[in-house]
This record gives C-alpha cells, sequence and structure tokens, in this order.
C-alpha cells in the first residue's frame, strides 16, 4: 500500500460547499463560518476519538464508580489525545436520528461530553447558540450527514476498497491543520471588511518570519524556543513561525523544539487558534493560547520568548483596558511605568485612541536577557507609530526607550493596500537585545511600497502580494545592511532632539489714569477688594497718571505705600490682570534678584546680568506666557542647544532664554523626508507648449460658440 497524496483543495471545495447546500436559505453568507468552523473542528476530534471511544467509555464508569472527581489526565491518556468525549455518542450515531427534538437532545449531550479544552473552543464559537437555528431549518441533521459524506476523509487513517486500495487518503495533523487554516483563510477574504483585524496576509507573515529568523539562522543550536504572539487572531504568525524556525532547525542539522505561546482578545478568533493546535496534535500548544486582553491582563506575566511576532490592532481605542489598569494617572503595571534615566516614573502610556505600540512595549518586557541569541521581535504597525506622540508622551517615550536602548534594527515600508480592511501605510519594526556588532548603534530603513505584484482581483482593499522574489529583494537588502535607494542606514541620535522651551520676559505698563483705575476698582468691588482700589488710588496720587512702564519700581512703591493692605498671591494678580496691561516698550518684569556669589548670569538659560538700585545683580524675569515658544533641536546638532539658540533665536528675538526645567527628548521617524523624491521641474519649452495648446483649444471653442 503506497501513500496517496491527500488533494486539501478539493476537501477545501466540499467543506465550503456543504455551506451553500445546506446553510444557503438559513445564514447570509457572512455568517457561514459560525456554523462550518466548530463543525470541521467537532467532525475531525470525532474520528480522531472513534477508535478509543469504548475505553474511554469504560475508563469514565469506573472513574464515576471510584468516587474519583478529577478524571481529565486518566481519559486523556485513554482516548490517547490531549481531549476526549465521554458522551455515548459518536456523529455516526446521531446520523440516524429523525425526530428532529430527539437530534437536539442527543447533540447537545454528544456536545456536552467532550472534555473542558474543548468546551472552551465551543463556547468561545458560541456554538451552542446555532443549534436553535439549524433544528428550527430542520438542517442540524442534513449537516451532521454532509459532514459524514463518505465522498472525504477527515481521519488520520486511510479508507480502503474491498480490495484494500486506498480509496482516500490519510490525513494527518498538519495536513488537517493547513485544511482548517485555508478553510479560516476563505472565510476571511469572504468577510474581507473586519478580516484586517485579525488575519494577516500570509506573504506578509512569512516576511516577518524571514526578517527575525534568517539573520540567525547560522546560531541555532538544538534545544527548546519560545514563540509569542500577544495579539494572535487565529494563529498564522505563530504557525507559520513555527514551521519556518523547524525548516532551518532541518537546514542546518539542529533538532528544535518549539512553544507556541498567544493571547487574543476576540472569542472567536481565540477559539480558531485553539482549534487549529488541536487539529494539529499540538494539545499542548492549545492550552498556551490564552483569552483575554493583553494589556489589561496579561497571562504571560513573568515568561521571556525567543521570539515575537504580531500584527496588534492600530488606530483602535484601548480606553476599556486603560481604565481596568487604573487609568491614565493611575498606572503601576512595571510594563508600562518604571524608572529609566532621571525619570522615576517613565510612562509608555499612550493615548487611549491608538494602543498598538503598548502591544510593543509589552513583548519587549518579555525579552530574554540571558540567553546568547537574547530575543529577536517582528511587529506590524501602521505610519503613526513612527512619528505621533510629543516629547514626553507615551508614543515618543516608547520610540526613545527602544532607540537608546539600541534594540531598532530596521522598519521596513510595506506597499499600499497590502491589508484586507485598510490601504493605509504599513511597517515592519524588526527589533532585538542582541544587535551584531555592525549594526550596533545604527538603523535601517527599507523602502519596499515598490516590491509586489498586482492581484488579479481585489480582496478587500488587498490588491497587491509579495511574491517570492520581492519577499528575496526585502529580507537581502535587510541582510546586506548597506546603502542604497531604498535602503537608508542612520546612527540612532538620528531620530532624536530635544524640545526646548523657548522664553521671553513679561513686560508690563501700568496706567493709573481715572478711566484705568475705574475699570480696576470694579473689577476689585467683584472680588470683594476694594481695600485695594483704595491703596491705588492712594498710590496714583503719589506717583501721578503715568503710564509706568518700569512695573518692578511700581510693585516697590505699592509695597511701601500698603499699610495694612497685605499684597498677597490673589492680589497681585488682580493687579496684574485688571490693571497693568502687556507692552512691549516696557521694562522685563523680575521674579527673582540674585546678589553675591549666587549672581552668576546664565543668558541661555534666563540668568541677567542688570544693575538695581546702583550695583550689580543678575535677575530672572517672569515668562510671558503669550509669547512662549518650542523648538526641536535635533541631538546630533552639532554644538548643541546653546550653538542653535544662538543662530536660530536670538538674532530675532535677543531677550529670549530656554526653560531648563522644560526640556524633553523625542524620537520621531520620517519615511517621507528621508525617501522623498522630488519631482524635476518642468521645462520652459514643455510649459509653453501646454500653452499655446490651450490658446488654440480656446479660440476653437469660442468660434464654435460665435458660429452657434
Amino acid at each position: 500500500m503506497t501513500d496517496t497524496p491527500v488533494n486539501l483543495g478539493w476537501i477545501a471545495n466540499f467543506i465550503w460547499g456543504i455551506a451553500d447546500d445546506v446553510l444557503r436559505d438559513v445564514y447570509v453568507r457572512g455568517k457561514y463560518r459560525d456554523v462550518i468552523l466548530p463543525m470541521t473542528v467537532i467532525r475531525r476530534l470525532d474520528v480522531l476519538l472513534e477508535l478509543t471511544k469504548p475505553a474511554v467509555l469504560k475508563m469514565k464508569a469506573q472513574l464515576d464508580a471510584a468516587g474519583v472527581s478529577n478524571q481529565h489526565a486518566a481519559l486523556c491518556q485513554t482516548a490517547g489525545e490531549s481531549f476526549y468525549n465521554a458522551s455515548p455518542f459518536t456523529l455516526r450515531d446521531l446520523k440516524a436520528r429523525t425526530r428532529q427534538q430527539q437530534l437536539k437532545a442527543d447533540f447537545e449531550a454528544y456536545l456536552d461530553g467532550f472534555s473542558p479544552n474543548v468546551q472552551e473552543i465551543l463556547e468561545k464559537f458560541k456554538f451552542r447558540n446555532q443549534i436553535a437555528t439549524l433544528v428550527d431549518a430542520d438542517i442540524l441533521g442534513s449537516m451532521i450527514e454532509k459532514f459524514l459524506d463518505p465522498a472525504i476523509n477527515l481521519s488520520p487513517n486511510p479508507v480502503l476498497d474491498a480490495h484494500g486500495t486506498v480509496r482516500l487518503p490519510a490525513l494527518d495533523n498538519h495536513t488537517m491543520g493547513t485544511l482548517f487554516e485555508e478553510l479560516i483563510r476563505r472565510f476571511n477574504e469572504e468577510n474581507n471588511e473586519e478580516a484586517g483585524e485579525h488575519f494577516t496576509p500570509r506573504d506578509v507573515v512569512q516576511l516577518m518570519a524571514d526578517l527575525i529568523f534568517l539573520p540567525i539562522a547560522d546560531q541555532i543550536v538544538s534545544g527548546t524556543y519560545l514563540v509569542y504572539d500577544g495579539a494572535c487572531g487565529t494563529g498564522g504568525m505563530l504557525t507559520v513561525a513555527e514551521d519556518r524556525l523547524y525548516a532551518l532547525g532541518r537546514e542546518h542539522g539542529k533538532d528544535v523544539s518549539i512553544h507556541l505561546f498567544g493571547q487574543e482578545v476576540q472569542p472567536e478568533t481565540f477559539a480558531i487558534t485553539k482549534a487549529d493546535l488541536l487539529l494539529k496534535g499540538e494539545g499542548a500548544e492549545a492550552e498556551n493560547m490564552k483569552y483575554g486582553s493583553t494589556l489589561s491582563a496579561d497571562a504571560f506575566p513573568t515568561h521571556e520568548f525567543d521570539f515575537m511576532l504580531s500584527n496588534p490592532p492600530y488606530g483602535k481605542s484601548w480606553k476599556t483596558d486603560l481604565e481596568r489598569l487604573g487609568g491614565k494617572g493611575e498606572i503601576k503595571d512595571p510594563r508600562f511605568i518604571f524608572a529609566y534615566g532621571d525619570d522615576p516614573e517613565y510612562s509608555l502610556v499612550t493615548r487611549s485612541s491608538d494602543g498598538q505600540l503598548m502591544f510593543l512595549a509589552n513583548k519587549l518586557r518579555k525579552m530574554k536577557q540571558n540567553s546568547p541569541l537574547g530575543s529577536r521581535i517582528a511587529e506590524v504597525h501602521n505610519g503613526s507609530s513612527l512619528f505621533t506622540g510629543d516629547a514626553g508622551q507615551g508614543e515618543s517615550n516608547i520610540r526613545r526607550w527602544i532607540i537608546e536602548n539600541d534594540w531598532l534594527e530596521a522598519i521596513v515600508a510595506l506597499p499600499l493596500n497590502m491589508f484586507y480592511n485598510t490601504g493605509i501605510a504599513t511597517y515592519i519594526w524588526v527589533l532585538t537585545n542582541r544587535k551584531p556588532a555592525h549594526r550596533q548603534g545604527k538603523v535601517q530603513l527599507i523602502d519596499a511600497t515598490a516590491w509586489f505584484e498586482p492581484l488579479r482581483k481585489n480582496l478587500g482593499k488587498k490588491n497587491c502580494r509579495f511574491a517570492e522574489t520581492d519577499m528575496r529583494r526585502v529580507v537581502e537588502s535587510f541582510l546586506a545592511f548597506a546603502e542604497s535607494e531604498q535602503s537608508k542606514i542612520f546612527p540612532n541620535k538620528a531620530f532624536g532632539y530635544s524640545k526646548i522651551t523657548v522664553e521671553r520676559p513679561l513686560r508690563l505698563t501700568v496706567d493709573l489714569a481715572d478711566v484705568a483705575r475705574a475699570r480696576f476698582r470694579k473689577a476689585c468691588l467683584a472680588a470683594n477688594e476694594e481695600l485695594l482700589a483704595d491703596l491705588i488710588d492712594t498710590l496714583a496720587a503719589k506717583l501721578g497718571h503715568g503710564p509706568h512702564r518700569n512695573y518692578n519700581r511700581f510693585l516697590v512703591a505699592l509695597e511701601q505705600q500698603r499699610q495694612d493692605v497685605k499684597l498677597t498671591a490673589k492680589r497681585l494678580k488682580l493687579i496684574q490682570s485688571a490693571l497693568a496691561t502687556r507692552d512691549e516698550t516696557a521694562e522685563p518684569v523680575i521674579s527673582k534678584v540674585y546678589r553675591g556669589a549666587k549672581a552668576v548670569a546664565d543668558p541661555l538659560h534666563g540668568r541677567f546680568a542688570v544693575t538695581l538700585e546702583g550695583k550689580p545683580a543678575v535677575v530672572e524675569y517672569e515668562p510671558d506666557s503669550e509669547l512662549r515658544d518650542t523648538e526641536q533641536v535635533p541631538l546630533l546638532e552639532q554644538s548643541g542647544i546653546a550653538a542653535f539658540i544662538k543662530r536660530e533665536v536670538l538674532p530675532y528675538v535677543p531677550d529670549a532664554w530656554v526653560d531648563q526645567d522644560a526640556t524633553k527628548v523625542g524620537y520621531e521617524i520620517s519615511f517621507t523626508r528621508y525617501f522623498y523624491k522630488p519631482q524635476p521641474l518642468r521645462t520652459l519649452e514643455d510649459i509653453r507648449a501646454e500653452i499655446e495648446a490651450l490658446e488654440r483649444e480656446t479660440e476653437g471653442l469660442l468660434g464654435s460658440i460665435l458660429v452657434d
């Protein structure tokens, strides 16, 4: 008996046809998956358990009689799988049921007999919610019968004819998993409006796997590797990464063991991931798939992983997770708030409207620290992760933390329209905490936007894909680490800048004329400060109406005149807002005076040498918030901030200074700037020819109108 190849396409078409044959008039096409996917899982599990079913029922009876409550391990061992079904039924038993209500009761009992790990899959599929619809439409029996059709074999054993010849080949676990993934792909493409939320095109996933594995392929040793996806969707990235790593291990003569870990917040996609692994015979890996939100309920807080891949949701609110973590000002999760540099509470918390970079931060906290290879990460982001967030804000802080730690190897710009539900620009970030020597202190940007082949038919918004040659070009550019038209290499600091706050002094004039004082008295009465208005009237009689353009002298005179009126902060604020007016010709308002040893001038940072009462002093001026401005000074500015201010600011506003306490470091990455290709200007001859052609056309049109 020879091995017969499995026609996966034919089997997939057969199962796909069940939906059209049985569900067409009951479900809309977008809901076929709600029945077909769980039924495919159930049928595969059913055939895997058929041979051991009698032994499982016998063991179940013995355990019940002995009063054993924890029966899972014993029943799995008897079934020979990581799951079991302890009901008295198989699907073939149910096929004979003719009465719908009896079939419904027996089918539900059959489902209830599955082990807890399968129950979780059925629960997340919400498959039991479909039973009433199937029974009411009288199609549950037809559905079961279709999956038992002798034309297809979903068993790991071949179907033989009367002569012992293979009529239908066996479907091993890996091939069954591939079949299931093909059905998932078809349903995702059928529902392309929502597919991008959990389904990354296979070509993009393959490229991501190559980018994290190929650079260290010759360093792979025999041993165990852990692969993680914190937004695993239907598990495609994990299974592709697993296959690629196994293949590289074989190519290099290494015996590798791989364990997969994933977390997913969408119930159905979580069920698909877990079911896919069960169908492949990877029960232990299926147990490593966890349901829930990675951001607010991390399922692997103490784990470290060798390789991590993800396509996290972007442009999607994570406000609910933020609230579960305590709210923006109260988050204490050490993944996102920790001491860094001179900041004891360095925050990676991004805007609640888009949490994609939070998934990357989560991975970076799970990097292996004590292994030769460390960790390698590939993650898909949209363009906003490159530049959103001001210096000191979460997004910028994440970029700063990554780049200053020298973890970012490369970012690859993908072609537009690569994904099913969005045509926007997307990028693959490649990171590691074990950069090779030639990459240290540098970041590579690769523009792969022109490397693709068009699809014959759009799949949602996806109208192109990576051909093998395109993926090879990207990987070769990455591995070569050389400058080209599509590959640029920058020092880490090229993306950093200091955001400085440029201040200018507040200049105030005080007018003590009758009209101004009447207006001020009205403001004082509203604030219950009539004594202050009286004090100003008294001072006006002494100083005269003014205007008084030295606010500092005015305050000295006011202090000398005040008698029993205490000049509280509230009263001084009222004088400044209701009596004084901003005046660029007035003297700067002094906030602090330094004398003696502390009188060290530093005009760049707001400490100016002056003469007060005939003696030298150093003063700080009150800043004018209306004249406040900010500047971004590149970290690569050769002579630093001081040189920048002298060159770019002081020639225009010589009284400006920099608020040292407000300076923040930020990072952003602009692909547009680095790969901008200016369009050549048109020649005068081309412009003249176009104008002459337009004139001739206009004259002809005018002639036609006049003739008419």
